[in-house]
């Protein structure tokens, strides 16, 4: 869910006075004054955190985000809820790289699980994939997407330090490796062999600090550029998860959005480049091909994994995803340009 994520979907509450403690844990740790008043409203989004705008008598306003155990999807999917800390660290380390990267935590009450930080009005910052459900489909913020997601990649590769504040927990398993590839390998045991083969290569690379939600739903178009938001699944782990995070759901909207089709895979192809030019950790074509096998296996997660991309809906569009996914995941040498050359004639209806 995100700090700027628009108004709260039809049916829930407008604006709550509090919420199960929140302010409690606000005041706590010093953001709310005793006895200052607070009206905290539901912004829409994700599936795994509750996130208010909070505004104060003051006249103060800002984000608030605590995480919730049970993920809101059809499955059953726990995760721990200090995931929370996780996530703070994250977005100040992003942001003493470059302050434009991420949203500031302006406090933290990591016992109550819960965080504020600064509201990024949707006004001057859309999400990314909302724009693009607009007809408004720019390949050169595809770029500069790869240009910040390569440049935050890069100052953590291999760096001690950070690997140490980042140190092995059960979040990226639980959020990430588990829902999206061991439980999809349940469901296809015509693929589970290779599907169990990446998720252990997963956990076995420790490369450089792993955002692990690098969706369009998770990225704002700053006036500055990209803002990255929602770092709850990060870990210090293979950088070509985030890349191939990112670039399946460009293709997956080339589904959903078929006008847009070329201007999509235009923004694939100028991420990837953008990207490309920012590793310095590794032989690029290292990890294109890591990358590639991971697009692969995250299509089919994203029909029929633990968390499905709630816009395909029509059966024969996840069957041409399913099909898609499994011809590529047969290619034992597949890199990032490969896929995206064959990606028309595998998706075509």
């Amino acid at each position: 869910m995100t700090p700027a994520s628009g108004p709260a979907p039809p049916g829930a509450p407008a604006t709550v006075v509090d919420d199960h403690g929140l302010a409690d844990a606000l005041r706590a740790c010093g953001l709310l004054a005793p006895g200052e008043g607070v009206t905290f409203s539901p912004l829409a989004g994700g599936v795994s955190s509750d996130v208010f705008r909070a505004g104060t008598d003051g006249g103060r306003v800002f984000a608030v985000k605590r995480s919730i155990p049970q993920l809101r999807v059809a499955a059953e999917w726990l995760a721990p809820v200090q995931r929370a800390a996780g996530e703070v660290r994250w977005l100040k380390l992003v942001r003493g790289i470059d302050p434009r990267l991420a949203p500031e935590v302006i406090a933290e009450a990591p016992e109550a699980f819960v965080f504020a930080m600064a509201f990024l009005d949707p006004e001057t910052h859309p999400v990314w994939k909302s724009e693009m459900a607009a007809g408004r489909v720019d390949p050169a913020f595809a770029a500069a997407v790869g240009r910040d997601l390569a440049l935050i990649h890069a100052r953590t590769a291999f760096h001690p330090k950070v690997q140490a504040a980042f140190p092995p927990d059960d979040c990226f398993f639980a959020l990430r490796t588990s829902p999206f590839l061991l439980f999809t390998a349940e469901r296809h045991p015509d693929v589970a062999p290779r599907l169990r083969a990446l998720a252990e290569g997963l956990g076995a690379r420790k490369i450089a600090l792993v955002h692990g939600d690098i969706s369009p739903k998770n990225i704002l178009v700053g006036p500055d550029g990209p803002v990255f938001i929602d770092a709850e699944c990060v870990g210090y782990g293979d950088p070509a998860f985030d890349l191939a995070f990112c670039l399946t759901h460009l293709l997956l909207k080339t589904v959903w959005l078929p006008t847009s089709f070329a201007a999509l895979t235009r923004s694939y192809a100028q991420l990837w480049r953008s990207y490309a030019a920012g590793i310095d950790w590794e032989p690029a074509a290292d990890l294109s091909g890591r990358a590639a096998a991971l697009v692969a296996a995250l299509l089919l997660a994203r029909v029929d994994g633990k968390s499905p991309a709630p816009y395909l809906t029509d059966p024969g569009e996840k069957a041409r995803v399913q099909g898609a996914a499994k011809a590529l995941l047969a290619v034992d040498d597949l890199d990032l340009d490969t896929l995206l050359a064959r990606w028309p004639d595998l998706i075509a209806a």
